[in-house]
């Protein structure tokens, strides 16, 4: 089968398509015939060895898939092949087959494209498992989503509206704050001005974020803690713009404030029922037609690196997503 492989960690550039044995199934696992992948920011860190945990080499990227299964082995049930599915796994979805353990994967609801279930669960998993399991976010509450042209920050302004906040999205190019409008955010903010704290302000009409969502990181973290509101929740969700901030601890004394954070690969292990719950939750919105995952570009495999490069510069509305079958 083709698949990207990672032989050295380096810059994306320098990574290729191969052609490597396709994988078997063993005891208690199913193999998926993968038809699109997704790329998110921590692939990008993976790739050149900037992660905070390593893929040992060499390994193929790639952490979301959609396809259809394709071999199931023995110890199984409640799978067979020819089911659509999509799945997440620690590496190896930019490859024309994936192996994988049962419950890494989710039956497709139905009338969902291949590209879309590959862009859709872990950033709807993250956004609604940060503002609802964990920052708490109440109907009719302030809710700032930074980053909000990104893929987790669109699915947070789906997933804040669904919950019934008002949404306050905050981007950095008039480009990325029309497309957070086109999906519900109610205002937006520039936050790359001097006196943005005041738009915000603004546009919160003097109350300040309940809750921030926060996939950037660096000095925006630091200024959007300084305008939550009394009893607010700011929940960390990644450093998109490379700086991991330094708090300092009298701005969550003087604001009653809570930081969050939420690490989404750790959530099935460690909190499998509220994982199911948000799935759920996620599975019913979908079927209920309330919520359609946003596809950013698609690229051609060939063209995976192309799709790197766009998230990677922070060019991209939405998430990338490589067709492959």
């Amino acid at each position: 089968m083709k698949a990207v492989v990672v032989e050295q960690y380096a810059p994306i550039d320098q990574i290729g398509l191969r052609e490597i044995a396709t994988p078997e199934p063993g005891p208690g696992q199913i193999r998926v015939r993968v038809h699109a992948a997704s790329i998110g920011f921590v692939d990008g860190l993976k790739v050149e060895g900037r992660y905070q945990t390593k893929d040992a080499l060499p390994f193929t990227p790639g952490a979301e898939f959609a396809g259809v299964v394709d071999a199931v082995a023995g110890g199984v049930a409640g799978i067979a092949p020819g089911m659509r599915v999509m799945g997440a796994a620690r590496s190896g979805a930019l490859a024309e087959h994936i192996v994988v353990p049962p419950d890494a994967v989710e039956i497709m609801p139905d009338g969902l494209s291949m590209e879309a279930a590959a862009a859709f669960r872990t950033n709807y998993l993250t956004a609604l498992y940060a503002l609802g399991e964990r920052g708490s976010l109440k109907a009719g509450e302030q809710l700032l989503v930074l980053g909000a042209a990104g893929g987790t920050g669109i699915a947070a302004i789906q997933v804040g509206k669904l919950l019934g906040a008002r949404v306050v999205a905050a981007a950095s190019t008039e480009e990325k704050r029309n497309f957070a409008a086109s999906f519900g955010a109610d205002a937006v903010v520039d936050y790359t001005k001097p006196d943005w704290r005041d738009a915000l302000k603004d546009a919160t009409a003097g109350h300040g974020p309940d809750v921030i969502f926060d996939p950037v990181g660096g000095e925006v973290s630091l200024q959007a803690f300084r305008s939550i509101a009394w009893n607010g929740r700011h929940v960390v969700v990644g450093f998109a713009a490379g700086n991991i901030p330094a708090l300092p601890f009298n701005l969550p004394l003087l604001k009653g404030g809570l930081l969050i954070g939420v690490d989404a690969a750790q959530i099935a292990r460690r909190e499998p029922e509220a994982q199911a719950r948000v799935m759920t939750q996620m599975s019913a919105w979908l079927n209920e037609g309330r919520l359609t995952p946003v596809v950013g570009k698609v690229f051609a495999f060939e063209d995976f690196g192309a799709a790197f490069t766009t998230m990677q510069t922070r060019a991209a509305l939405g998430k990338m997503v490589v067709r492959i079958g």
